[in-house]
């Protein structure tokens, strides 16, 4: 049983004893409920009941002191005792709500503009507007109000583009015409950055009871270890994926390098007849939309392999509705968590040991190579692209023909 349901059913003793009972006997009916619950019992048979905690605790402590006895007449008038600071017309809870409301935080005249908006600091700003209240109270009110405490969530994609979801259509419907053709879809980004070494890693596993994983204190950079760089290339159709682990800089060479070894291990005997590929991708990035060198990398790639390679990006502030990330990257991250990613050969194994209910399958490679940043490709190379763009933003949506 958990802790609402033993409050709900002490609430429902309460009620039918209220009326056959008087006050002291209430109140010492009650005291004897949170003792009969143990720890915690107070907070429950206080929430339940409505009465004071420092009532039931100061009537246990009679009890403990065999003090009951001698004050048996105690029993107080009606409307007497200390009045509700939530009563009608005392203005605690408006004042209470004024203060946490969000529209107040840039309010220069706010009590807590620039403070954390503590149950102990709302206690302190309530004093001074003349109401006598705990923090404890604060926090049980505030309960009753509908808050609770709550991390920040990643929801805001920042500015939206007035074509953004004519640009979704766009990536849908040339989706659905590739897959109708036997032609491949995938989907590209680059994962987070992660530290190589014996480093925390967020989340919980599995381990004999008192022998966690000891790890580093502090996050700083192995020198020798370096980090991994994730950049993975998710099917949809397959529900399969392929990740090379980068050892050196995450650039537009490296991105292409992983797709083409996608297309060599995975893509090409799973797709043996096709002669195009389309790749979403984020429009920034190493994979970004302006970014010269990734067209380079793809005109090269086209040559290779004599497929005619369309992309079509995301518009601005969406990158994170691209499946990769929450089909492929997700999965991985929630296989590794409370695990340190003590070796590059770590971070493969585990990335490659992802599977799913669904049966998502992911195959990974260490890469090694070495992709230097800063390489800047001139204007006569960009004019050498064999690149056709379509109407609609083009910028975002072409093709890059092999140039044989």
């Amino acid at each position: 049983m958990d802790k609402e349901d033993i409050i709900s059913k002490v609430r429902g003793k309460f009620e039918r004893l209220s009326g056959v009972l008087d006050e002291r006997g209430r109140r010492v009916w009650a005291a004897a409920e949170a003792e009969a619950i143990g720890y915690g019992g107070q907070s429950i048979v206080a929430k339940a009941t409505g009465l004071s905690r420092v009532t039931l605790h100061r009537e246990e402590t009679e009890k403990a002191q065999d003090l009951g006895s001698s004050l048996p007449g105690r029993i107080r008038k009606a409307g007497g005792g200390r009045k509700k600071l939530t009563r009608p017309g005392s203005g605690l809870l408006s004042a209470l709500e004024a203060l946490v409301e969000p529209t107040t935080r840039g309010d220069p005249e706010s009590p807590l503009r620039w403070t954390c908006r503590s149950t102990r600091q709302l206690a302190d700003a309530l004093a001074a507007q003349g109401y006598r209240v705990s923090h404890q109270t604060v926090a049980s009110l505030l309960g009753g109000l509908g808050y609770s405490l709550q991390g920040n969530q990643k929801t805001k994609e920042g500015s939206v583009h007035p074509d953004r979801d004519a640009q979704f259509r766009f990536i849908h419907g040339r989706a659905e015409d590739f897959q109708r053709r036997g032609q491949p879809v995938v989907s590209v980004d680059t994962k987070k950055k992660e530290l190589v070494g014996d480093f925390k890693n967020g989340g919980r596993e599995w381990r004999p009871k008192g022998d966690p994983e000891p790890v580093r204190v502090d996050d700083f950079a192995d020198k020798a270890l370096g980090k991994a760089n994730p950049y993975g290339v998710y099917d949809p159709a397959a529900n399969a994926g392929w990740v090379s682990v980068g050892t050196d800089h995450d650039t537009a060479e490296f991105a292409v390098e992983t797709l083409r070894r996608w297309w060599d291990k995975m893509g090409h005997s799973r797709y043996p007849e096709a002669t195009e590929l389309l790749v979403t991708a984020d429009g920034g990035g190493s994979n970004g939309s302006r970014v010269r060198l990734w067209k380079v990398a793809l005109q090269r790639l086209a040559d290779q392999t004599g497929l005619r390679i369309s992309v079509c990006h995301f518009p601005p502030g969406t990158s994170k509705w691209n499946k990769i990330e929450h089909r492929m990257f997700s999965h991985i991250s929630m296989n590794w968590r409370g695990k340190p990613l003590f070796s590059h050969e770590v971070v493969v194994n585990l990335i490659a040991g992802t599977t799913t209910r669904t049966g998502l399958k992911i195959e990974a490679e260490l890469d090694t190579n070495a992709y230097p940043q800063g390489i800047h490709v001139t204007d006569e190379e960009l004019e050498k692209i064999k690149i056709e763009r379509a109407d609609f933003h083009g910028e975002w949506n072409y093709t890059i023909l092999p140039s044989t």
